[in-house]
């Protein structure tokens, strides 16, 4: 099977093929998965898509609306292409789709935490993986630097109105992120931009900002955080 066409089958959902991989005994794919292929998304297709098949009501009051719209619309697509689900919201235990996508070669570690993509900077997401028992040919991403490593100023870091990202004491690592204080925030009045409009230290990264989510899909990200935490 030709890779351009399983990114033609899965783009038709409003998802994106996000890489591939050939998972080794580490990487925790079940059933003895030759190859896998991440999807996900990157720029308005997925909510247009989703938003399209959901109503505001759905959205808002749905147990978790998001993955079961994934589930719909990607299980027929692996089905077709003789491959298995996988899913980063099915557990526990659950899959490590952050490690797979660092296996795709196509996303670093950001200061924060969330992956960084060259392109879509901050503004993208993994929503399923499709794993084929067969070694297909993936491409290769190429060796490159995290757009990070040439942002001197970093306003990720010290853009929070909390300072929910503390100081790093490795550079190589993620900021220490304080969710409690994150959700205090978040839930109290001035946090009301942040949940309106998405986290403001992501906001702030100037890479990708063509792919800023819109205010509804950030409102509704920001929600289901929020009531994932209690809040």
């Amino acid at each position: 099977m030709e890779y351009g066409t399983i990114q033609d089958a899965v783009a038709e959902t409003g998802l994106v093929v996000r890489g591939g991989f050939h998972p080794g005994a580490e990487d925790g794919v079940p059933g003895g998965a030759e190859t896998v292929v991440l999807v996900g998304n990157a720029g308005p297709a997925m909510w247009d898509a989703f938003a399209a098949a959901t109503g505001p009501g759905d959205r808002k009051d749905g147990p978790n609306p998001l993955d079961d719209w994934t589930r719909g619309v990607l299980a027929p697509v692996a089905g077709a292409l003789g491959a298995r689900a996988l899913y980063p919201f099915e557990g526990p235990p659950y899959f490590p789709f952050q490690r797979w996508a660092l296996r795709t070669g196509g996303v670093n570690v950001s200061p924060i935490g969330p992956l960084i993509d060259p392109e879509f900077g901050l503004w993208h997401a993994y929503r399923g993986a499709l794993a084929f028992d067969q070694r297909l040919e993936v491409p290769d991403p190429g060796s490159h630097l995290s757009p990070c490593e040439s942002c001197a100023e970093k306003p990720c870091l010290d853009t929070c109105p909390v300072g929910a990202f503390g100081p790093r004491e490795d550079p190589e690592a993620p900021a220490p992120y304080d969710i409690p204080a994150c959700v205090a925030h978040i839930s109290s009045v001035d946090g009301e931009d942040c949940l309106g409009r998405g986290c403001l230290a992501r906001r702030s990264c100037p890479v990708g900002r063509d792919y800023i989510y819109g205010v509804d899909q950030a409102h509704f990200h920001m929600r289901r955080f929020l009531k994932a935490q209690g809040g």
